[in-house]
C-alpha cells in the first residue's frame, strides 16, 4: 500500500518506518529542521532488541509537494488532537486530491473533525496501544508491543490490517469504531490529568486513597457516558479494557486499589503520562479538552453528570494557558480535592 504520514513523530515514525521496512511505499511530511536530520540519518527503529535503520521512504516539507508525488491509498494522522484541523486545512489548501485519512490519534473528536472536512467515507478509525518512546528526531523505541486496532467499517480496512501485520505491528480489526475508540479513551484517562495538575506519578495517585477515588470517578463518568452512547468497553490489542472497567465499577476498593496501583502505576516505570509531559515542558496546551473534556461535553449533551472530568479539564486548561500557577497544585492534593468537593 501507499501511505502519506503527516509528521514523523513517535507514532508516525514507528508505524510509518515499520511499514516502509516491510516494503510498503511510505511518504512523510515534516518540518524542515526535522526533515534535514531524517534525510541524513534515516529512520531508526529499536524493536525487539534490534535496531533497524530505514531509508526507503520519501520525505517532503510541504503538503503540496507531497500530494503531487502521489497518489496514496491512505493519509495517516498521528498528530496531537489540537493539530488536526490545521493539518486538514493544509492538505485541502493545495487543491490536490486528499486521500482517505487513517486517524491513529487519541480522543474521540478527530474522526468527526476529519469527516466534517473530507466526508465520512474518507475516514478510517484506528488506535495504537503499543507503548513507544522517542529518544530523538526520526528515532523510536518500541517499549511494549501491544498492537493497533482498526475499525472495519471502511472498504480499505481489511487491506490496511494486512499491511500492518506485514510490518509486525499486531493489527486487529473491530466491527465498530465507537466502542474501540472510547475504550482507548478510557485507558488514556487513567491518572493523566491528575498527574499533570499535581506533578505526581500515576503510581502515587493510585496508592493514595483520596486520589484513587478521584481516578475511579474519572473512569466511572466515562463509562456512564459510554452507556448513554450505547457503547460497551472492548479489549484492545494487549490491553484488557473490560477488566479495567470491571475493577473501576464493581470491585471493592480494598481489592481494586492494589490491583490498579500495580497495573497502572508500577507498570509505567518512571515515565510520566502525556498531559504531564506537555504541561511541564511548557507547550502551552495539552489534549485534556479532547479527552476528559470530551467526556464532560458529551456527558452534558446526554444528561450524564461528569463533575470530576469537568473540574480536571478546566483546571488543566488554566494551568496550560498560564492563567493559573502550577505551584497552586504542585504536590498539593488538598488543593485539588477542595476544588472537587
Amino acid at each position: 500500500m501507499q501511505f502519506l504520514f503527516l509528521g514523523a513523530g513517535a507514532i508516525g515514525t514507528y508505524v510509518g518506518g515499520s511499514l516502509a521496512a516491510a516494503g510498503h511505499r511510505v511518504t512523510f511530511i515534516e518540518q524542515p529542521a526535522a526533515a534535514a536530520v531524517i534525510t541524513t540519518q534515516g529512520l531508526r527503529l529499536h524493536r525487539g532488541g534490534a535496531t533497524t535503520t530505514v531509508r526507503e521512504f520519501e520525505l517532503f516539507t510541504s503538503a503540496a509537494e507531497a500530494l503531487a508525488a502521489g497518489p496514496y491509498d491512505l493519509g495517516v494522522f498521528a498528530l496531537k488532537s489540537f493539530d488536526t484541523a490545521s493539518a486538514l486545512d493544509q492538505l485541502i489548501a493545495t487543491g490536490a486530491p486528499v486521500p482517505p485519512i487513517l486517524s491513529l490519534q487519541n480522543g474521540v473528536d478527530n474522526e468527526p473533525t476529519i469527516a466534517a472536512k473530507l466526508g465520512a467515507a474518507n475516514v478510517i478509525t484506528g488506535t495504537v496501544t503499543t507503548a513507544v518512546g522517542k529518544p530523538g528526531v526520526g528515532e523510536v523505541t518500541e517499549e511494549k508491543l501491544r498492537g493497533i486496532g482498526i475499525a472495519l467499517n471502511h472498504p480499505l480496512a481489511p487491506r490496511l490490517v494486512t499491511a500492518l501485520n506485514d510490518a509486525h505491528l499486531v493489527a486487529r480489526g473491530y466491527p465498530h469504531p465507537g466502542p474501540m475508540k472510547w475504550s482507548k479513551l478510557l485507558t488514556n484517562l487513567t491518572g493523566n490529568a491528575t498527574s499533570a495538575i499535581l506533578d505526581l506519578p500515576v503510581g502515587a495517585l493510585f496508592a493514595d486513597r483520596r486520589l484513587y477515588e478521584v481516578e475511579v470517578a474519572v473512569l466511572r463518568e466515562c463509562l456512564a457516558v459510554m452507556r448513554a452512547l450505547g457503547y460497551r468497553p472492548v479489549d484492545l490489542p494487549g490491553t484488557p479494557v473490560r477488566a479495567l472497567a470491571f475493577a473501576a465499577q464493581r470491585l471493592p476498593r480494598f481489592i481494586a486499589q492494589p490491583a490498579l496501583t500495580r497495573a497502572l502505576g508500577s507498570g509505567r516505570g518512571d515515565k510520566m503520562p502525556s498531559f504531564h509531559i506537555d504541561l511541564h515542558s511548557g507547550r502551552g496546551q495539552t489534549e485534556v479538552r479532547f479527552l476528559n473534556g470530551a467526556v464532560a461535553r458529551l456527558g452534558a449533551a446526554h444528561g450524564v453528570p461528569t463533575p470530576v472530568n469537568t473540574v480536571l479539564t478546566t483546571t488543566l486548561e488554566a494551568l496550560s494557558a498560564g492563567r493559573q500557577s502550577v505551584e497552586t497544585f504542585r504536590r498539593k492534593p488538598e488543593a485539588l480535592l477542595a476544588l472537587l468537593g
